[in-house]
């Protein structure tokens, strides 16, 4: 095979001067979940906070009243004897002032020096405690002292003596700091798991109803991506009304950009049926004048057959629909034998023999016409120049990330093929289509273009198994 018959340039792959962020944004749903997970959390800690002190400042309340009885429980308790001393009480409250260190305290003073302790209060220092008038009473707390930080509740009382005089009695009733607290801390404890699981259920329910309500987009990602596969002609379900005038727009796109695709080509072939009735009129009348100005009508003749050639290349050029979003599925396999079947017939007497390697289910996102196009003229050009043997091989090409498979499409023949060392040379030439045309034909010139169009590529090699050239045809989906 001659160097000018392979094709003269790649097709260049679709590139981007733009920076592709490696991070994919987030989700609707995984927005929401935050944007919930944050609110939950600000809202369950105050809650948390809230309750926690209210509950401080009713433990608060509950020790007031719980120290004051236990002070009025001693001071009813507690006699003046005939000769003006008191005569401290023999019961105790709670059993815990009798027990030593058990962190409830109670402490007495009178006047000229009187003082009692429970049994509990023995040996600790009270030093801190001071004498109340009549009527005072004080709640305190907590206080650092040498037992550890202490709330206490004091109240000050004068008791009638049988001699008509008054004694005062100041009672103290005093507990540890961490008794409160540790009851404080499990209820705290408590609070915080049950605010976490109240949380995380809110949360899986929260994600439960953003699911639910994002099924009718997550509907129409479906369509959209059938729509492109070419399983459908439009977005046929029924959407809620908050869709329903984004989904009639988006199917009035797709009809619209079909039906002007189609008005092109009409449009177009009305252009070739124009243009190939004058040029055949005008080579009629040149083939059938007179002999006398043979070399002016040859002459005319050449220029009239370049110029039909011309017209029809550019004609296929601008026919040619290229990549498109909402593309049907053409299968491959039938067109590919109606091909071969119609070339065989014309090369009939080199015997060729024309193999296929189709994979099952291979399809064509794209215009029948532009598979047709290019298929047909690689198949032509392998039976131009094969020796016996052709090879055709169409294989699927899937990646993750991918709405459609892409396509690997490979044309192979036993021919002469093209040296390693043109083929680069071939692949470097930039010229344009029209300058092609003279000479060598149209066929892998609108082959290049429909590569072009469809942003694939194009590779011209030495078939492996056969021996002669291989033309492959590689399209990766956007």
């Amino acid at each position: 095979m001659d160097a000018d018959t392979a094709l003269p340039s790649p097709a260049p792959t679709a590139t981007t001067n733009e920076p592709v962020s490696s991070r994919r944004p987030l989700s609707l749903a995984a927005r929401a979940a935050i944007a919930t997970g944050f609110v939950l959390a600000g809202f369950l800690g105050l809650v948390g906070l809230t309750r926690s002190q209210a509950n401080k400042e009713r433990a608060l309340s509950a020790l007031h009243d719980r120290l004051q009885n236990f002070a009025i429980a001693y001071i009813t308790n507690t006699d003046v004897s005939r000769y003006g001393k008191l005569l401290w009480p023999d019961t105790v409250p709670d059993p815990s002032f009798s027990r030593p260190g058990s962190g409830l305290y109670a402490v007495a003073l009178g006047d000229h020096g009187h003082r009692w302790e429970s049994l509990s209060a023995t040996g600790r220092d009270f030093t801190f405690l001071k004498p109340l008038a009549p009527g005072q009473s004080q709640f305190v707390g907590p206080v650092d002292t040498r037992m550890g930080r202490l709330y206490y509740y004091s109240y000050g009382v004068a008791l009638d003596a049988p001699d008509g005089k008054s004694v005062r009695l100041t009672v103290m009733v005093a507990q540890t700091e961490d008794q409160f607290e540790g009851k404080n801390a499990v209820f705290r404890r408590t609070l915080v798991i049950w605010l976490s699981i109240l949380g995380v259920m809110l949360i899986v329910l929260q994600l439960l109803l953003l699911r639910w309500s994002l099924t009718p987009l997550r509907k129409v990602a479906s369509d959209m991506s059938r729509v492109e596969r070419g399983d459908s002609e439009h977005l046929d379900s029924q959407y809620p009304l908050e869709l329903t005038g984004l989904t009639e727009r988006i199917n009035a796109f797709i009809e619209n950009e079909r039906e002007q695709r189609q008005r092109y080509r009409h449009t177009l072939a009305d252009l070739a049926h124009s243009l190939k009735t004058p040029l055949a009129v005008i080579r009629s009348q040149l083939e059938s004048a007179d002999a006398g100005a043979s070399s002016l009508r040859h002459g005319v003749l050449d220029q009239v057959r370049r110029m039909d050639e011309l017209v029809a290349y550019q004609l296929s050029r601008a026919a040619t629909s290229g990549r498109q979003t909402f593309a049907s599925a053409v299968p491959i396999a039938g067109h590919a034998e109606d091909l071969v079947q119609s070339l065989e017939k014309v090369h009939a007497a080199k015997n060729v023999l024309c193999e296929f390697d189709i994979e099952e289910g291979a399809v064509f996102y794209g215009e029948q016409g532009d598979l047709l196009e290019l298929m047909g003229n690689l198949l032509e050009n392998a039976f131009k120049w094969t020796r016996h043997r052709v090879l055709l091989v169409v294989k699927t090409q899937r990646q993750p990330g991918w709405r459609r498979p892409g396509l690997w499409l490979s044309v192979e023949d036993d021919g002469p093929g093209i040296e390693p060392d043109q083929i680069e040379r071939i692949l470097q030439r930039g010229v344009r289509g029209d300058e092609r045309v003279q000479g060598h034909g149209i066929g892998l010139s609108i082959v290049q273009d429909i590569v072009h169009a469809y942003q694939a590529e194009l590779v011209v090699d030495r078939s492996p198994e056969l021996g002669g050239a291989r033309f492959s045809v590689t399209w990766a989906p956007a």
